[in-house]
Order: C-alpha cells, then structure tokens, then sequence
C-alpha cells in the first residue's frame, strides 16, 4: 500500500502539478519519500484521491486559521509567499502538529472540487444536444457537490477571442482555449433547462461557511483565478432552487428518470468522478443509462470511466450513439472538440 500510495503522489506531483502548481509538486514529490507523511495519508476514504484530499485537507486547516509558519507557502493566505521548494520541513511540522485535526477530515471530508470553468466544455457539449433533440433539458447530475456545474447555462463564455456566448449579462465570466482545428456551434442563447437534479453522497451546502470553506480548500493555493470563479458562482447557486439529492447517484437513476416528463430530454452528466467509483459502478451505471435508452431518449456526457477523455453517449429510439466530445484540461483551461 505504501509503495502504490508513494507512486500516487508523484503521479500527481508530474502529471496534475507540473506547470500548474510549484507548492504542490514540490510538496507532493516530498511526501512520496516520507513515511510517516504517507501513513497519514491512509487515514483517507477508500477511493478518494489521496493527493487532492491530503493538501486539501492542510490548505482547509489554514484557512481556518491555524497559526503556523507554513502559511508564508501559500498564496491564498499571504501575498508575497516564500519560495515553494522549501515548504517541505514547515509543512512536515505543521502536519505532526495538527496530526488529530488533519486524521478527522481525511476521515470526514470527500473530495468534491466543484471547478466550474470545467462548464466551459459542458456549454458547448449541452448545445450540440439540443440541437439533436430540440426539446428542454432535464438535467441529472451525479457526483454534483454544491452544484455549480448545474448553472452552466448561467454562465457566459469566451474562447480565445473577443466574442461572449452565453448569459451575456453573467456576473460569472467562463474563459478557455479550445484546441485543435474544429470549433463546436456556440451562438444563439443558451439551450432550454427544464430541471437541475443534482445528487451527491455527501451534498455541500453554500449557505454554510464550513462547507464553502472546504470547497474553497480543494482549489491550490496559487489558483486565484478558479477561487474567483467559485465565490461568484456561489451566490448563483445560493439564489437558485436546485434540487440537490444527498444518496448513491447510480442507485437513485432509474427511478428519477421514471419521473422526468417525455417531453423533455433526459440529460445526465458527471465530470472527474467516475474515477472515484469501483469499475462495478462504472458498469452499473453505463447500464442504466442503456436500459432508460430502450424506453426513451437520453444522453449521458461523462469522463473517467474508461479514460480521461470527454465523451457523449446517448439513445435515440432505442438506437445506441457513441462519441467522444474531446479531450479536456483538469481545471477546464482547454479542451478539444471532435464531435
């Protein structure tokens, strides 16, 4: 266990940290050789990403106010923070220090990041729906947190150039590159939402400021534009009425779509959470989505089931349609459209 869980934080150091984060690969790079480190870590619910919850779980813990000298590390508590590379021995202390405290969220806590930039694919991926189905949206999200991806029509967009889609009069402004040659269809207003059903095994509520707290704690300290985007998209959900489910989102599928009108088209989706789920939920849920499919049309746009790609399944008169939307960035700062 303790080799695998080394590897995931070096994984995680060179393949999510590199160019993104130098607090957090310099940390993680050090934690993969430090025992004791590691055997905290364990400490972790079985699937979670171990990484994101461990620096979670510190950055929380900070937040809050806890003094220590580790904070001069982190850009999200001081503006002018000391060189990443030598944070190790700070945070080792600060770890040992606060061990109780740490052990108790890794054990409580789940890693629930809401990064809404991650809408910038699901606006356009929501768009080409509607241009198949022509009919309002009922959306079910599985894995939704506090919601925020449940807005993403809310939200306005700009893709690399000078040009808003979307909510044009949005206090929340979505900016991303899309790579490669092809363009998906963005103009016209945003498509037609019937219903927001999001469900979670453990709901985050905005309202409460432990909860925003948290949420705020699993975006890395030097991302303060993501932090921005998060605090505004906040207040929309904090105005909205979402119906937010606390349950087992595989579970609850087949009898919420039981419930959804027939004229409206059944849309499920779940970004960078299937990879918490074991590969027989995976498959659970593949085949729900399928089963509902033989009844009525429905489309399901998802990643990380099979890889990390974004993909588009769906169902129309029984006929089963696969495609692969794109390639994306973790934090929603590019993506690719091959449809």
């Amino acid at each position: 266990m303790e080799i695998d869980l080394s590897q995931k934080f070096i994984d995680f150091a060179q393949k999510e940290c590199e160019g993104s984060s130098e607090l957090y690969k310099s940390l993680s790079l050090a934690i993969a050789e430090e025992k004791d480190l590691l055997d905290l870590a364990t400490n972790s619910r079985e699937g979670q990403p171990i990484p994101n919850l461990f620096l979670g779980a510190v950055h929380y813990l900070l937040l809050k106010g806890n003094v220590h000298q580790l904070k001069e590390y982190y850009p999200s508590i001081v503006t002018n923070p000391r060189i990443p590379n030598d944070s190790f021995l700070a945070f080792k202390n600060f770890c040992q220090r606060y061990v109780k405290e740490i052990i108790d969220i890794l054990k409580s806590r789940l890693v629930q990041t809401n990064e809404v930039r991650r809408c910038s694919y699901l606006y356009p991926a929501f768009k080409h729906v509607f241009e198949i189905t022509k009919r309002p949206l009922a959306l079910i999200e599985i894995g939704t947190s506090a919601g925020l991806q449940l807005l993403w029509d809310q939200y306005s967009y700009s893709y690399g150039t000078s040009e808003v889609f979307g909510n044009q009069n949005s206090k929340v402004h979505i900016s991303s590159d899309i790579k490669g040659g092809s363009i998906p269809f963005l103009h016209g207003p945003p498509p037609p939402v019937a219903s927001r059903i999001g469900i979670d095994l453990n709901v985050i509520d905005l309202s409460n400021d432990d909860d925003f707290l948290w949420l705020n704690s699993l975006i890395w300290p030097n991302h303060h534009e993501r932090r921005s985007l998060f605090a505004k998209a906040a207040n929309y959900v904090r105005e909205s009425k979402l119906e937010l489910i606390e349950g087992n989102g595989v579970g609850l599928l087949k009898d919420l779509a039981k419930n959804i009108a027939t004229e409206h088209t059944i849309c499920i989706f779940h970004t960078h959470v299937a990879n918490q789920m074991p590969i027989e939920t995976r498959r659970t849920l593949v085949e729900s989505v399928k089963e509902i499919g033989q009844k009525r049309e429905i489309f399901h746009i998802y990643n990380n089931i099979w890889d990390r790609d974004l993909h588009l399944d769906y169902y129309l008169n029984g006929k089963e349609y696969t495609k692969k939307i794109g390639e994306t960035d973790g934090h929603g700062r590019w993506f690719t459209w091959e449809i």
